[in-house]
């Protein structure tokens, strides 16, 4: 070959190696085009199918699981006193990390996770429903952030979500969409779960895919969400490894539980009567002693202090102490029936035959334990958030309900304090490893050589993404259908797998959440909290007088120890690192409002800046983020409908359940409206004439009396007149219910009114209803 022949071929050698790495990281890969031969007939042609994505030789399969509000020290895998017996065994078949972080809350800890990337630069800087019209908060799932489930469906994987999703902007959950930020357009090909914050785990609102759908049984027939999900999940492993075996699977199962509100089956409660009497300063240090006998946490570690803002256990009534250990019974057993669940699951992948090539992350809270339930606890938790409280007597005439379908309930703030033992603080305060350290429990047998050992290096929540794909051998694309892809902040963990001692690679982490912030770096962390993760009304914005604290966290496992005044210099470097990283990922502007925008935020959505709304029958399932806001407005509701001789019944219009709302339906000849206000107060209007066969035109009207809007005049009208009229304390709670819907022609969930059953379809036919708001 001469020299000329011999450059031309090194060229073209590094054309086609340039032309390779830009097909690995480029999604979709180039199309190769036709690789038969096309001639006159058949006879003297080559066919050729287009190629189909084939995963790397080798890629395990990969099953990630999240749990819900969960503290470091809850379950019994890492010293807590809830068994987790399935937990145990995955730890003992892998590896168990005990510097893992999350972000402190929910829907910011799922897009990191599912990214790669910080939850700011993903644009989930809080949850779905308080969104902020900036780009690190609006919610707005980033095409510069390409999720893991999509890469991997578009390296030859098959991948499912089940479960709490949390991820698709509040505006766009509705029936007719948008579906571009739902699971089944970020790389899932299959969805079977929820998707607000939380959910009623014994009647959710579900969606198969971009469908609504109804638990298959009730409450009494044994149903309950978290068996339900692991159903599914297994039912769709099954026909994936019977119909598609040669292709490794993404199964990405998120349970509810253990979120508020606390449901579970009563037999598994029983199992825990008796075992929390010794209240939460004794139970803490029960915790600690376990965690230091099990190795989970270094041996000079320092419980840190109950907080002066919590009581003590001894301070206390009898009767408080009654019932706030029955609330701790109550969590305790939905831990342990989580994480049975997750067994089943598990136990499906063993028997596929596929475990020792199966990667799994059992990661056990996106968050530190809620203290969202105030002081006291509640049986209405969402009602809390609004400032309206269960007292100790209330609760109390509860108490052998709790866990049950009647209550929304949650567990008094000092048992979330108790459970993120030793840690200082809870879920939200992003400033303490109590709100964003969690165990996590990985298991790869192919791939793990001494299972059962504890790994120490720090990680956060975004280094899940790097793990899988470098464990799959898939190079990350620079970009996906022509955006470019802001690169991964995550680092793999793969190198800690074999190697214990192996120096950490996750050296640098800000940390920020209702402007309780940190920053972490080279074993050193800054941190300011900013207010009380309880108090959830009536923040403040004025971080300049947060004060920051300083850890040596290589050092000092639990920041028991502030050296804020001995180390200035370092404290101010550490400082200058989180504002530097502040700006780099749209952390700025700080807001601590957590319920200013709830319900939504301001952003986009269908009913947004319209005050006349007409439906047909059939329009049900219509979240609240996007159905007619009524609450402290004159409005009025009319239905046409057609009656029959025999007569009709049902719902015409509810939005709401349990817990709160108002329902406009027909009983017993009569029109009725209803209205419940936080599940205890109900006041109902009933038409003081019968309803007429034929075409008629029943409706509700409103009139405010006040200022606040929350009481006033309702009044009733059969075809135009007066049919009856009450002064009525509000239309129903409607806040108090942002987990229920708005549903033309039938209710669906639980039911605003004891009077009938979900769904009480209207037996008539209506031709329309209209909502006009004054």
């Amino acid at each position: 070959m001469n020299r000329r022949s011999e450059r031309c071929g090194l060229l073209l050698a590094g054309f086609f190696a340039l032309h390779t790495v830009a097909a690995q990281e480029t999604l979709p890969k180039p199309d190769p085009g036709f690789q038969g031969k096309i001639g006159v007939t058949l006879e003297d042609s080559v066919p050729a199918w287009p190629a189909q994505p084939v995963a790397p030789k080798g890629a395990p399969n990969v099953v990630l699981i999240l749990l819900d509000d969960v503290g470091f020290g809850a379950s019994a895998t890492f010293g807590g006193p809830a068994a987790t017996p399935d937990l145990d065994r995955l730890a003992s078949e892998g590896l168990r990390y005990n510097r893992f972080h999350t972000t402190a809350l929910c829907s910011p800890t799922r897009a990191a996770l599912l990214t790669g990337r910080n939850h700011h630069q993903a644009g989930f800087g809080v949850v779905i429903e308080t969104a902020r019209g900036y780009p690190g908060y609006n919610g707005y799932w980033r095409k510069d952030t390409v999720s893991v489930a999509e890469v991997l469906r578009r390296n030859g994987y098959s991948t499912a979500a089940f479960g709490k999703w949390h991820n698709t902007p509040a505006g766009e959950i509705t029936p007719v969409g948008p579906y571009d930020r739902w699971p089944t357009h970020l790389g899932f090909e299959y969805f079977y779960g929820f998707q607000g914050g939380e959910t009623n785990q014994w009647e959710p609102q579900l969606y198969r895919n971009t469908e609504a759908v109804e638990p298959r049984k009730t409450p009494e027939q044994g149903y309950h969400l978290t068996a339900d999900l692991a159903d599914e999940a297994i039912g769709w492993l099954r026909k994936q490894r019977s119909l598609a075996p040669n292709k490794p699977f993404f199964l990405y199962f998120a349970t509810g539980a253990t979120h508020a509100p606390l449901h579970v089956p009563k037999e598994w409660i029983d199992k825990y009567r008796g075992r929390f009497d010794q209240g939460w300063d004794k139970l803490r240090e029960e915790i600690f002693e376990r965690q230091k006998r099990l190795g989970v946490i270094p041996a000079n570690t320092v419980l840190t202090p109950r907080p002066k803002e919590l009581p003590a256990w001894d301070s206390l009534s009898p009767d408080q102490k009654r019932l706030y250990a029955r609330q701790m019974e109550v969590y305790a057993a939905f831990l342990s029936h989580t994480d049975h669940q997750v067994g089943r699951l598990l136990d499906a992948v063993r028997k596929t035959g596929q475990w020792d090539n199966s990667l799994v992350f059992y990661i056990v809270g996106d968050n530190g334990g809620s203290a969202e339930g105030t002081l006291d606890g509640s049986v209405r938790n969402i009602a809390s958030f609004f400032g309206t409280r269960d007292d100790v007597a209330t609760q109390l005439a509860h108490i052998d309900e709790l866990g049950s379908p009647l209550h929304d309930n949650h567990y008094a703030v000092p048992w979330a304090w108790a459970t993120n033992s030793p840690f200082q603080w809870t879920k939200q305060v992003a400033s303490h490893f109590g709100g964003t350290r969690n165990p996590l429990v990985v298991s790869w047998p192919a791939r793990i050589k001494q299972p059962g050992g504890l790994r120490s290096q720090f990680h956060h929540v975004n280094d899940v993404a790097p793990t899988i794909y470098e464990a799959a051998g898939i190079t990350f694309p620079e970009t996906v259908d022509g955006v470019a892809q802001i690169p991964l902040e995550g680092k793999s963990l793969l190198y800690s797998f074999n190697d214990p001692n192996a120096p950490d690679t996750h050296t640098v982490q800000y940390f920020e959440m209702f402007g309780n912030r940190a920053v972490y770096k080279d074993g050193w962390l800054a941190g300011a909290r900013h207010g009380l993760p309880w108090e959830l009304q009536g923040r403040k914005d004025d971080f300049e007088n947060d004060r920051w604290e300083l850890y040596h966290v290589a050092e000092d496992f639990s920041q028991a120890h502030d050296l804020a005044a001995q180390y200035p210099d370092k404290l101010k470097e550490l400082q200058a690192e989180f504002d530097k990283e502040a700006w780099r990922n749209n952390v700025y502007p700080l807001s601590a409002g957590l319920l200013d925008n709830l319900r939504g935020g301001d952003g986009p959505s269908l009913a947004k800046g319209r005050s006349s709304f007409v439906y047909t029958a059939g329009s049900v399932r219509i979240p609240d983020a996007t159905a007619p806001r009524l609450e402290g407005r004159a409005h009025r509701i009319v239905a046409t409908v057609d009656i029959p001789p025999a007569g009709a019944e049902g719902v015409l219009v509810a939005h709401g359940g349990r817990f709160g709302g108002y329902s406009l339906y027909l009983k017993d000849g009569r029109l009725v409206y209803e209205t419940n206000t936080l599940g205890r107060n109900r006041h109902v209007l009933t038409s003081t004439v019968p309803v007429p066969a034929g075409r008629v035109e029943l409706g509700f009207e409103f009139q405010p009396d006040g200022n606040s809007g929350k009481s006033g005049i309702g009044r009733l009208f059969v075809n135009g007149q007066p049919a009856g009229e009450a002064h009525l304390a509000g239309i129903g709670s409607l806040r108090a219910a942002l987990t229920e819907t708005f549903d033309v022609g039938e209710e669906r969930g639980s039911v605003v009114s004891n009077a009938y059953a979900a769904p009480y379809r209207f037996t008539g036919t209506l031709e329309k209803l209209t909502v006009d708001l004054q």
